[in-house]
């Protein structure tokens, strides 16, 4: 839990730009509330920088199977393999009232950082009766979020670490602009297909739109892959509420960059390639490591609270994919820093005239890094 923080305010880099200008106007029914039949069915919006100052991004609409033309041999494409636990469960304190634990990070094999709702906060010491016979034990309160142990009331099943207590009884944190019930197709859809460490409890959601064949498809063209790990927190979720970016303080997620991501990317950058990054995730990965490095990609293992907004001198990536954010979000102000603030919010004008779909399941951009 207490590993190093890594800071990105910087405040000689940052503009004074405020939380309000990265707001636009999103119809509700863009908010895309279900997945498509097929992953890779989603559209894809290609940002086309100019590279004169004064001439306007050039918006291609074009489906994601098409970014398979999009990256070239030489480059190096970058994912986020954490895997998403069914972090949600449901039940009642001791005194009847209805309660939602909603798991944030694993500490070990029984104890866990919760966010509770509840009509009145349990205290320490207090006693949760969940789903699946799961007895959990409020241990601390650690600012917003509570520490809490996990036994089972079962014999038979008090053995159970809390990874396969979640597996077995959570339910899939869907995000709390998707207006329902999860579902067994939310367990395999809200997913990437190269998931592999269990720790996120929101989605890489850029990764979502892999297939299986398209990363054949890759491979065969001879695009070279990399895996970094960042297990996404529900924070991701959580709107920026001052008006005066310089004043957020970001949340850490747990990051890991290790010596072949490195390599790869130092070989990708020797060879003449782009570093394309999957995901906001990805990009906060890469950099964050660099920024421990003093601006040299180097193996990183700790916390992150990087967060990156227009002024940002990124240190690794060249492209990324992404899908469309939450106004006023840090993932909207990451994007902005990366191809340009008028760029992006033009980008968001014309995918909503263009009814793109938005948020988790919705569509995806591909975004190059602006040179201007």
């Amino acid at each position: 839990m207490h590993q190093s923080l890594i800071f990105a305010w910087l405040s000689d880099m940052i503009p004074s730009m405020k939380t309000s200008d990265f707001d636009y106007q999103l119809p509700n029914e863009l908010i895309a509330q279900e997945v498509l039949p097929k992953r890779s069915a989603s559209r894809l919006l290609v940002v086309e920088n100019r590279d004169k100052k004064n001439e306007p991004a050039i918006f291609h609409d074009r489906f994601f199977n098409d970014l398979i033309d999009l990256i070239k041999p030489n480059d190096l494409l970058v994912f986020n393999d954490t895997k998403v636990i069914p972090a949600r469960l449901y039940g009642q304190k001791e005194s009847g009232g209805k309660v939602e634990l909603m798991v944030e990070r694993v500490l070990d094999e029984h104890r866990v950082l919760a966010h509770l709702r509840a009509n009145k906060s349990p205290k320490p010491g207090g006693v949760l009766f969940l789903e699946g016979g799961i007895r959990a034990t409020v241990l601390h309160r650690h600012d917003t979020l509570f520490e809490v142990s996990f036994t089972l009331t079962k014999e038979n099943d008090i053995q159970q670490n809390v990874l396969a207590l979640l597996e077995k009884h959570g339910h899939i944190p869907l995000p709390p602009y998707i207006e329902r019930a999860d579902t067994e197709i939310d367990r395999l859809r809200y997913q990437t297909v190269f998931a592999r460490k269990p720790g996120a409890v929101a989605a890489p959601t850029a990764g979502l739109h892999f297939t299986d064949e398209c990363l054949q498809s890759l491979q065969k063209k001879g695009v070279e892959t990399a895996q970094v790990t960042l297990h996404v927190g529900a924070g991701t979720f959580q709107p920026v509420r001052v008006n005066n970016l310089h004043e957020h303080i970001m949340h850490a997620e747990w990051v890991e960059v290790s010596q072949a991501v490195c390599d790869a990317v130092t070989a990708c950058k020797n060879r003449g390639g782009k570093v394309v990054a999957v995901g906001t995730t990805t990009v906060r990965s890469l950099e964050s490591a660099a920024q421990a490095g003093n601006g040299e990609l180097k193996p990183f293992s700790a916390d992150t609270r990087l967060f990156i907004t227009p002024g940002y001198q990124f240190n690794v990536v060249d492209a990324m994919i992404t899908n469309f954010h939450l106004p006023e979000s840090t993932l909207l102000m990451l994007v902005s820093a990366f191809s340009g603030y008028e760029t992006i919010m033009s980008a968001y004008r014309h995918a909503v005239a263009e009814k793109y779909r938005f948020f988790s399941y919705g569509d995806a951009m591909f975004l190059r890094r602006s040179r201007r």
